[in-house]
């Protein structure tokens, strides 16, 4: 197969963009059939410009391969929230937060909880998945918009698995870019504390909104939670889990199945005549809730297996498609004339910022969105005399917080259906994924924080 030429390659990336963002934003649809869609479309062009079937599945295979461990991540947080509502931990946070935290304080706090708890633990998912979805319920019964506290959930969680060295996704930026680990984070905080800053500080004027609460609600709430769940202290047990394992620094995989058997021995404790059929219906299909209150029922009837499916195939289908756009250089076509023209340190990170920004769109894969550009620009920062943190930190900027805005990004989906609310109802909100690359561009210009390479 030929070269591809820029024109060819941003015609291609173009109509992508039109063909997924009618679909999803102005349609409605599942991201997954308009992926689907656009990887015929793609497989259609390379056939008629001479490509093998070899080719088109090698690009496939190879895209699917950097997914693997996520994919397996995904399925055991659907099991891991299915057994935390049945042993109670999840309505256990919910009646605790009921007593100690205020509707007035209340998204601020949030934000700040899980900014905590992502920095402990290492990832946005599992925060957004546990803590969040507990607090979600907590806000919802104290009848503040679902959009701003999904927005503060998110914010924070984000912010943690930014500033994490347990992240992959910081683990990720700092290996492409080829800088240190610990530097790359705190070389983060140039653009990540203003980010942060103003994030709460929007999030304390918003939630302002919050102070006239429903008390007859809360305790209605309350009540069904207590009547049909075993409410105690002793059911954070397995959050102090999440956080000794961070502490030891134990990988993903092996903390949440640690977490998943203690908080199934909690079931058997709690309920001893537990079937194992009972409990292997709910690790797959998820828990449902049958309390008097229809709020909680919907709130709390979630997890399993199946849960997972739905972002587990996104992730499948947006990653082959970017597999096939890597195959055959179309990315890369598109990006490469771009870099001969940045003359200024201000004009390569806005246009790498933007293209961390144009992957999430194109291929809604996180992952890709710090791989394509950092190989892209990453000699143009070294021609600029720019330290490899200067390009790591971008890249993290404008590419892993950012996936949390596309309703097909993997990130945004796996929120949205965690969560219940949809990508574009709590894109306003997510303030610290909008302001972060902000920040990183001002860096970028004004000089502040911008990290030089050593002579």
């Amino acid at each position: 197969m030929k070269s591809i030429k820029f024109g060819e390659a941003v015609s291609i990336l173009l109509i992508m963009l039109i063909i997924l963002g009618t679909a999803v934003i102005k349609f409605g649809l599942s991201p997954q059939i308009p992926v689907l869609f656009v990887i015929a479309l793609i497989m259609l062009w390379a056939k008629l410009r001479g490509a093998s079937w070899d080719d088109l599945h090698k690009g496939i295979q190879d895209g699917i391969g950097t997914a693997i461990i996520p994919i397996f991540i995904f399925i055991l947080i659907g099991a891991l929230i299915a057994v935390w509502i049945k042993a109670g931990i999840i309505p256990s946070i919910m009646v605790i937060g009921f007593k100690i935290i205020s509707a007035r304080w209340f998204v601020p706090s949030t934000f700040l909880v899980c900014s905590l708890v992502g920095v402990s633990i290492g990832s946005g998912f599992t925060t957004i998945s546990t803590i969040g979805l507990a607090l979600f319920a907590v806000g919802h019964a104290m009848g503040i918009n679902p959009a701003l506290v999904a927005g503060s959930i998110i914010s924070g969680a984000v912010f943690g698995d930014k500033m994490s060295p347990l992240s992959d996704s910081t683990n990720l930026a700092s290996a492409i870019a080829g800088s240190d680990l610990f530097a790359h984070i705190k070389n983060m905080m140039w653009s990540t504390i203003p980010s942060f800053i103003v994030s709460f500080i929007l999030f304390w004027i918003i939630g302002q909104s919050g102070s006239g609460m429903n008390s007859s609600k809360i305790v209605h709430t309350t009540q069904a939670l207590v009547n049909n769940f075993s409410i105690s202290w002793w059911a954070l047990l397995p959050i102090a889990l999440l956080f000794i394992c961070a502490w030891r620094h134990i990988p993903a995989i092996p903390t949440l199945f640690i977490n998943i058997i203690v908080t199934v021995i909690m079931i058997f404790v709690q309920d001893p005549h537990t079937s194992l059929k009972s409990l292997t219906n709910l690790i797959s299909e998820g828990f449902v809730a049958h309390t008097n209150d229809a709020s909680v029922n919907a709130l709390l009837s979630r997890g399993g297996i199946t849960s997972m499916m739905g972002t587990v195939s996104l992730i499948i289908v947006t990653l082959s498609l970017g597999g096939i756009l890597m195959q055959f250089n179309v990315i890369q076509s598109a990006m490469d004339p771009l870099v001969k023209h940045l003359k200024t340190p201000g004009s390569l990170i806005l246009t790498t910022i933007l293209s961390g920004i144009g992957v999430n769109l194109f291929v809604g894969e996180q992952y890709l969105s710090v791989i394509l550009p950092g190989r892209a620009f990453k000699t143009a920062f070294k021609d600029m005399k720019l330290s490899p943190l200067a390009l790591s930190r971008v890249l993290e900027d404008g590419g892993s917080v950012i996936n949390y805005l596309i309703p097909w990004g993997v990130a945004g989906m796996f929120a949205a259906s965690t969560l219940g609310v949809p990508v574009l109802h709590f894109l306003p909100f997510a303030f610290f994924s909008l302001f972060s690359p902000v920040f990183s561009v001002i860096s970028g210009f004004t000089g502040i924080g911008l990290k030089r390479a050593k002579n």
